[in-house]
């Protein structure tokens, strides 16, 4: 269990200083140029305005959806205006914590039933001592949890099927948590990358033809991708 711990511990320290790295590239990358230049204005129809007018564009920030995400499991995704995947990050990881909580609880109902019985059976010395056991030795038996008092009393739970029982139990509280780490992880990358795909510009001025193309020269066939942006002489032809 200490290891565990130590684990989601080390996970958000990486995380943590991997962010914190890449503030300085982020702050130059995010710094738009062209968004900082004077507008220009026609004076001669709208005098009215400052010269000094500035374009401020408003640019959605991945970081602040990331961080937000390492803090709170779907604060990112708000972030992001993605709302309908807050319940659908909170219930993914509702399901490793249950289950780490169910597994725990049996855990120590069948660890305290195996320390009892295995007093009761080989005495307070433990096997191979040879002293047999006392009646105060089996006194842990009557605080056996119900749940499987009967079946250890009646004989039909042994020691090696208490022992059985606890492992397993132990085993699926340790996955638990490393399917709760696991969740995190994603829901902290989907707020990344779609902080990021925020920023892309998918307006109806954006235009993308594919055409076939034959090449004079080379007499070979092949493909035309024209991009271009309405109302704009600017175009890409890439042929492939």
């Amino acid at each position: 269990m200490k290891l565990f711990k130590f684990i989601l511990l080390i996970f958000c320290l990486t995380i943590s200083i991997h962010l914190l790295s890449q503030d300085t590239k982020r702050e130059l990358a995010n710094t738009s140029l062209l968004s900082n230049q004077p507008k220009v204005i026609d004076t001669s129809k709208q005098s009215f305005i400052p010269k000094d007018t500035l374009v401020k564009k408003k640019i959605h920030d991945p970081r602040i959806a990331t961080r937000r995400s390492l803090i709170i499991p779907g604060w990112g995704q708000a972030y992001n205006h993605e709302y309908w995947k807050i319940p659908v990050v909170w219930g993914a990881l509702a399901i490793p914590t249950y289950t780490y909580f169910y597994n725990i609880k049996y855990y120590k109902i069948t660890q305290f039933a195996y320390n009892a019985l295995y007093q009761a059976t080989y005495g307070s010395y433990g096997i191979g001592s040879g002293i047999p056991p006392t009646t105060a030795d089996s006194a842990g038996l009557k605080n056996i949890d119900p749940i499987i008092k009967d079946a250890v009393l009646a004989g039909r739970l042994d020691l090696a099927g208490l022992q059985s029982f606890r492992n397993s139990f132990k085993k699926d509280s340790d996955y638990s948590i490393l399917w709760f780490i696991l969740l995190w992880g994603i829901n902290i990358a989907d707020a990344t990358v779609f902080g990021h795909l925020k920023n892309f510009d998918v307006s109806n001025d954006l235009a993308l033809h594919v055409e076939p193309k034959y090449d004079p020269i080379l007499k070979t066939p092949g493909v035309s991708l024209v991009f271009s942006l309405k109302n704009s002489s600017t175009k890409i032809n890439t042929t492939r």
